[in-house]
């Protein structure tokens, strides 16, 4: 049985590992977490709490994180409940030999050009959806996490190049449950663990607004992948169904 390791969420990723996992293939896994909940809630905010006992699908059903020993909370009524804002950091930054800066830019907060998206899904193989659901997607997404790749060439200040390199994108109802789609990252940036860090990343945004209920869709040989993420394939013989009509 799998449990996520706090460890493996890093504040940090300046130093990236290599994960050899394709990322732009998507079977129904279940995120599991032992986290105590006043890591997943801003620092201005007070709580009540009280020890509950409950088993995993009793945990998906009421909303709540499966835990021996997980925590409740009751946010106090006189105060308003605060959206961790969007966040956009430098995760990698490395210099080439003709003195070419590179940067991969982590972002939350959406900025995504609807063409820069299309292309990137041609490059791993996807077959093309309409521009305008791809725009619909994103729109309706709870969050959108984003990589680009900014590069500097020496004397070149004010014209940068900046591409889209990765994605990954959470629907949710905003109040248990969340569900991610779309992981892809360029096929000449996987094997960096930009992938293994744009989830970390994306995981720790929907914990930080109380969503403990996480859910993917990934092909057979991505498994292992996102097991050593903290998910888990079938926990506790719960299956994920798809309705097919009759013909």
């Amino acid at each position: 049985m799998l449990t996520l390791n706090l460890s493996a969420i890093s504040s940090s990723f300046s130093v990236v590992p290599y994960a050899n996992y394709p990322l732009s293939i998507q079977t129904q896994l279940l995120f599991r977490s032992n986290l105590n909940y006043s890591f997943a809630t801003t620092a201005t905010r007070k709580f009540k709490s009280f020890q509950l006992k409950a088993g995993f699908w009793e945990s998906i059903k009421s909303g709540l994180m499966k835990n021996n020993s997980m925590q409740v909370i009751d946010p106090p009524l006189d105060e308003e409940d605060e959206e961790p804002l969007p966040q956009e950091f430098v995760l990698v930054e490395k210099t080439e030999p003709d003195g070419t800066i590179e940067q991969i830019i982590f972002s939350s907060g959406g900025d995504i050009d609807v063409y820069d998206l299309q292309a990137l899904c041609d490059k791993v193989g996807w077959p093309r959806r309409p521009l305008s659901k791809l725009a619909a997607a994103l729109k309706n997404s709870y969050i959108v996490a984003s990589l680009h790749s900014i590069r500097k060439s020496p004397g070149s200040e004010g014209n940068e190049q900046k591409r889209l390199i990765g994605m990954a994108r959470a629907t949710s109802d905003h109040a248990f449950n969340a569900t991610i789609w779309d992981v892809l990252v360029d096929p000449s940036y996987q094997g960096q663990g930009l992938g293994k860090a744009l989830i970390e990343k994306l995981i720790r945004a929907l914990l930080q607004r109380d969503i403990g209920n996480i859910t993917l869709f990934a092909d057979s040989q991505v498994v292992e992948f996102y097991r050593n993420l903290g998910f888990e394939a079938d926990p506790e013989g719960i299956k994920g169904m798809f309705w097919y009509p009759n013909h």
